[in-house]
């Protein structure tokens, strides 16, 4: 499963028992797999001031979770037909999520832990937003290109009446520079061809003999040129509709039509080099994972910022483990955060009553009302779901699948 659940217990001889009990259970009865947790110790401050971090670090925690998943979804859509390859563009320092995640260890190059805690908290959401508002010009960017992109693959995919033709007709199918003739193009329907060729000579005085051709077809009818006069383009045209042919106005512009060719093509190599595969070395510490096939500018930006940003996501977390449980198991700091791993979802409602079992004396009030539900507590809000006797947090990778 790509679920986690990282908690906290004293780390007094009593506590450091019950984490004992814990492993010992869920290993046997086959419920997780747990690790420990390494976090740092940190200038704790003032209790005030940690009572606000628990605050604003929870306000970070979910925006940090809301901006990897709009960063997961962005390179799902930049991939397009190569949907299947989206994991091996959402790591972590060049490994896959849960892996880091049971792997983690404090970057103290980055988060020095010397710090304040208020410093660690700030560099944390300016380097989030910064990636946010980035995230932000460039995916507009790529929306801008596609759509533009888009609108031009529709004007080619129509039908003769509505699809432009820049990419139909040639300099070879018209009558220029002339001052008296003009050569129109004539939507006839499939059925009609035959009555078209009988007819469109005498549709109107002043039509050039056999100067019809066709040029396109579409499922419902042909595009004919015909070349006349310029003084009776209006009567053909009267008697063409009469006669349920349709003249379409396009007049063979070389240079529109040029510019036309050269945006769509632009446009098709812009959004390739979005999506061109090339090497480049991801670095973790002091070591060097070569031969790492990214894409191009903004596949390339999205996976070294979503490992960004989803490393900040994890040290998010440990923050909050350490700010709970100094708040709820008091100073001096003395606590194991322990990570586990839920083998399948059937079994997180076991998981849940061992560790509840198993930590009961942390809270004896609030877990007597977990064990029994009928119990009423006066002032104490409770939810069987949702309240522990120790620190927990969840981290579900499932959401970025």
């Amino acid at each position: 499963m790509s679920e986690f659940w990282l908690i906290s217990a004293p780390g007094d001889q009593e506590n450091l028992q019950a984490l004992e009990r814990m492993n010992t259970v869920t290993s046997k009865s086959n419920l997780s797999y747990n690790t420990k947790f390494s976090i740092p110790d940190f200038k704790v401050g003032t209790l005030d001031s940690l009572v606000g971090l628990s605050d604003e670090l929870g306000k970070l925690d979910t925006f940090a979770e809301s901006l990897i998943k709009k960063m997961a979804q962005s390179v799902v859509e930049v991939m397009e037909d190569a949907k299947g390859k989206v994991p091996e563009n959402l790591l972590a320092n060049g490994v896959d999520l849960p892996s880091f995640v049971t792997h983690f260890e404090w970057d103290m190059a980055k988060y020095p832990a010397k710090q304040p805690l208020v410093s660690v908290v700030d560099t944390l959401a300016k380097q989030l937003a910064q990636i946010e508002t980035d995230l932000k010009s460039r995916t507009a960017a790529y929306n801008t290109l596609k759509t533009n992109l888009e609108n031009l693959e529709k004007k080619s995919m129509g039908n003769l009446f509505t699809r432009t033709l820049s990419d139909i007709v040639s300099k070879e199918d018209f009558v220029l520079g002339s001052e008296y003739l003009i050569t129109l193009l004539v939507i006839v329907p499939k059925p009609s061809y035959a009555q078209w060729q009988k007819t469109y000579e005498s549709l109107s005085d002043m039509v050039v003999p056999r100067s019809t051709k066709l040029i396109a077809e579409d499922n419902e009818g042909g595009l004919f040129t015909v070349t006349l006069f310029r003084k009776v383009i209006e009567d053909f045209k009267t008697k063409a509709r009469e006669n349920k042919f349709t003249v379409r106005e396009f007049y063979y512009d070389e240079k529109e039509i040029k510019r036309e060719r050269e945006e769509m093509s632009r446009l098709l190599s812009d959004k390739k080099q979005q999506y061109q595969t090339s090497c480049v070395a991801l670095k973790k510490g002091s070591s060097t994972f070569p031969d790492h096939k990214v894409k191009g500018p903004l596949l390339r930006w999205l996976k070294v910022n979503f490992s960004e940003a989803f490393i900040a996501w994890i040290h998010i977390k440990a923050l909050r483990v350490f700010v709970e449980s100094v708040l709820r198991y008091g100073l001096p700091v003395n606590f194991q955060a322990v990570l586990l791993q839920p083998h399948k979802k059937s079994s997180t409602k076991r998981l849940r009553e061992v560790l509840n079992s198993v930590f009961r004396h942390l809270d004896q009030v609030a877990a007597a009302s977990i064990l029994d539900a009928s119990v009423e507590i006066p002032g104490l809000q409770l939810n069987n779901q949702d309240y522990f006797p120790y620190v927990y947090f969840h981290i579900d990778l499932s959401l970025l699948d």
